[in-house]
């Protein structure tokens, strides 16, 4: 179990920057496909990917991928994996999927199917006729997508979005991973000054520390392979020992930030305390009339979006008065996102760049102005 392949899942539009994270810490075969990217390595990749991905939703080990059309072929593929390699005969393995654009397209039908054939594997193998599940958990995830089944293993328990640093939330926060890809798109470097005039629970401020002083994001949490057994634990010692000598502890970095809400500002503080960060950044209680043009700044807004009416027009006249604020600069940049299909009309002016991204389930924009 030398090498192994593995998927790491993340947001729809983020596939080149996981595929250059993974490549820039040393992972093999690297292969970008839609919402998710595919590379190989060892055990110390697997470790390495959980700890330091910033834009993963989590790392996955692939099993086999074979046609699926009926039940009878998704059957007899997921029985011919060995899965004794991986579970134990205590050990818990539940089934978690989905199916797009398939024959077969009945979520509880296909993990009913995909458990029976992991027990029948894992009976023949043990040669028991009951599993008591009490153990470490492995979580088998599949997808069926165009009638073609992948079976994988899920190595980082808990989403890789959860860095440990936000335990509360302001009502529309932006995913940690999702923040962490506009940070990589925005070039933000060790000496950067970023802004954010909405910041809510500090996502894009934090996230843009942690890129910015290389501290990976996931160094403090731990991952559900490390139940397993299968891996040395000095291997994770080892990948944590060298995310600490990799940090940058003497930057010009800077992050400032605002909020119209006292509370939001003093969140951001405190998730910012616990991601150990919080001496790289200043937080103030601001209008967003009140916003200043800076040269050398990166700003990164996710303003307000209403779904009411009334909620939507305020939104709305947010834009106008962003559009008057965020004058062009010297080295100044604007990374907005918005679900507005309207964004542009309301801001005044046609983005440089545009970039389509999903915030959740929902479609947005990545507005980006630079010129």
């Amino acid at each position: 179990m030398t090498e192994l392949t593995y998927i790491a899942p993340c947001h729809f539009g983020l596939e080149s920057v996981l595929a250059g994270e993974l490549k820039r810490m040393g992972a093999q075969a690297v292969t970008p496909d839609n919402g998710k990217v595919e590379f190989s390595g060892g055990m110390d990749m697997m470790a390495r990917a959980n700890i330091n991905l910033r834009t993963a939703e989590r790392v996955l080990i692939k099993l086999a991928s074979f046609p699926a059309k009926s039940f009878e072929e998704l059957f007899q593929g997921v029985k011919t994996i060995p899965l004794e390699d991986f579970i134990g005969k205590k050990d818990a393995f539940p089934v978690k999927g989905w199916s797009l654009n398939s024959q077969l397209h009945s979520i509880p039908d296909c993990q009913a199917i995909v458990k029976k054939a992991a027990v029948e594997r894992l009976k023949a193998h043990y040669h028991q006729d009951w599993f008591s599940e009490t153990g470490p958990m492995h979580q088998i995830r599949f997808s069926i997508m165009k009638d073609t089944a992948t079976i994988m293993l899920d190595t980082s328990g808990a989403g890789l979005h959860k860095r440990g640093y936000r335990a509360k939330s302001n009502e529309a926060p932006i995913k940690e991973t999702l923040a962490a890809g506009i940070i990589d798109l925005a070039r933000v470097k060790d000496f950067s000054q970023v802004y954010d005039p909405f910041c809510g629970s500090g996502t894009f401020l934090i996230e843009a520390a942690l890129k910015a002083l290389n501290i990976p994001p996931c160094l403090r949490r731990k991952f559900a392979a490390q139940d397993w057994g299968l891996c040395d634990p000095i291997v994770w010692q080892q990948e944590r020992s060298r995310g600490l000598d990799l940090m940058k502890r003497d930057t010009e970095f800077f992050a400032r930030g605002s909020d119209l809400d006292p509370e939001c500002v003093a969140l951001t503080k405190e998730n910012a305390k616990k991601a150990g960060v919080l001496k790289k950044m200043s937080v103030i209680t601001a209008d967003i009339r009140d916003f200043t043009a800076k040269e050398n700044t990166i700003t990164f807004a996710n303003p307000p979006y209403g779904e009411r009416l009334l909620d939507r027009r305020e939104s709305e006249q947010i834009y106008r008065t962003m559009g008057k604020v965020f004058r062009r600069m010297e080295r100044a940049g604007y990374y907005i996102i918005s679900p507005h299909d309207s964004f542009e009309t309301f801001y005044g002016r046609k983005a440089d760049k545009r970039r389509k991204l999903y915030n959740g389930m929902m479609k947005c924009q990545l507005f980006q102005y630079f010129k």
